[in-house]
C-alpha cells in the first residue's frame, strides 16, 4: 500500500525567519544617520542592537543589491546607490517637487526660517521636501524623517483636514492654520497650513519652523498669513488651477 507523504511544516518556519530577516535589514538601514559618511561594523551593530556576525551577514546581503557599500581599507559601511534611487522614486510618486521646492525656498527667503512639506502616511507624517533656513541655529529635520501626527503643527493640520473630530481640529479648520510651540520638542515652534490637490484632496502640510526663542507666538501669527497664502497658491498650482487662489480656510469641505 502506497503511503501518502506527510506535509512538512518547514515553510512556516522559513516564512517566520524571512520576516525576521527583513525586519533586521530595515533596522540596519535605519541605523545610518543623516551626517554619516562611513560607519564601522561595530558601531552599526551597536545602533541596530544586533550581534556583529548577524550585522555583517545582513550588510553583505544588502550590498549585493547595492543598498550598502563597504570600504575596502577598513571594512566600514555606508548607504549604497539603491537607497538614493528608492528615495527618489518615493518622492517622484507624489509628482510634487517641481512646485513644492520653489515654494519652500520662497518661504525660507521671506521668513529667514526653515520650511518643510509634510505628507500623511497612515498614523504618521513624513517630511517629503525640506529647505533649511540661513541661520546657524535652526531646527533640523531630514527629508524622509517620520514624525507623530498628534504633536507639532504639521501633524495637527494633517489631522484636522483629514476630518479629525474635536474642538481643536474644528478651530484649525476654521482658521486654516495652526501654531505649535514646544509640542513635539520643548524648544521648537512652527506654523503650518494645508495644501490641496484636485477635488479638494488633502496633499500635505506646508510648514515654517525654528527655535521657540526666536519665534514667539506673535511672530508666528505674522508668519501664518504668509504660510496660508503660499499654501493656497501651491494648492492652485498642484490642482492644475482647479482650486482658486483663496484663503486656505475656505478650501476644505467635510
Amino acid at each position: 500500500m502506497k503511503k501518502t507523504p506527510v506535509p512538512a511544516v518547514v515553510p512556516e518556519v522559513r516564512e517566520a525567519d524571512g520576516v525576521i530577516a527583513v525586519a533586521r535589514a530595515m533596522r540596519l538601514l535605519e541605523a545610518f544617520q543623516v551626517d554619516d559618511a562611513f560607519v564601522s561594523l561595530a558601531e552599526l551593530s551597536r545602533r541596530a542592537g544586533m550581534h556583529k556576525t548577524t550585522t555583517l551577514r545582513i550588510a553583505r546581503t544588502l550590498a549585493q543589491a547595492r543598498y550598502l557599500v563597504q570600504r575596502e581599507e577598513d571594512g566600514a559601511w555606508r548607504l549604497g546607490p539603491a537607497t538614493g534611487w528608492l528615495g527618489a522614486r518615493y518622492q517622484a510618486s507624489f509628482d510634487l517637487d517641481n512646485e513644492i521646492e520653489p515654494t519652500l525656498r520662497a518661504l525660507t527667503r521671506e521668513t529667514g526660517e526653515s520650511s518643510s512639506f509634510f505628507v500623511r502616511e497612515g498614523d504618521i507624517r513624513t517630511c517629503l521636501v525640506r529647505v533649511e533656513g540661513p541661520k546657524a541655529i535652526r531646527h533640523h529635520i531630514r527629508m524622509g524623517e517620520v514624525l507623530p501626527l498628534e504633536k507639532g503643527s504639521p501633524g495637527r493640520v494633517l489631522l484636522a483636514f483629514s476630518g479629525e473630530p474635536g474642538a481643536l481640529y474644528e478651530r484649525i479648520r476654521r482658521e486654516g492654520f495652526y501654531i505649535s510651540i514646544g509640542e513635539r520638542e520643548a524648544e521648537i515652534a512652527s506654523v503650518s497650513a494645508p495644501v490641496f490637490g484636485s477635488n479638494w484632496r488633502l496633499l500635505g502640510a506646508l510648514s515654517v519652523s525654528g527655535p521657540a526663542g526666536r519665534l514667539p507666538r506673535a511672530k508666528l501669527q505674522g508668519f501664518a498669513k504668509l504660510v496660508s497664502q503660499k499654501a493656497s497658491q501651491l494648492s492652485y498650482a498642484l490642482s492644475g488651477g482647479a482650486q482658486r487662489a483663496a484663503p486656505v480656510r475656505t478650501q476644505w469641505h467635510p
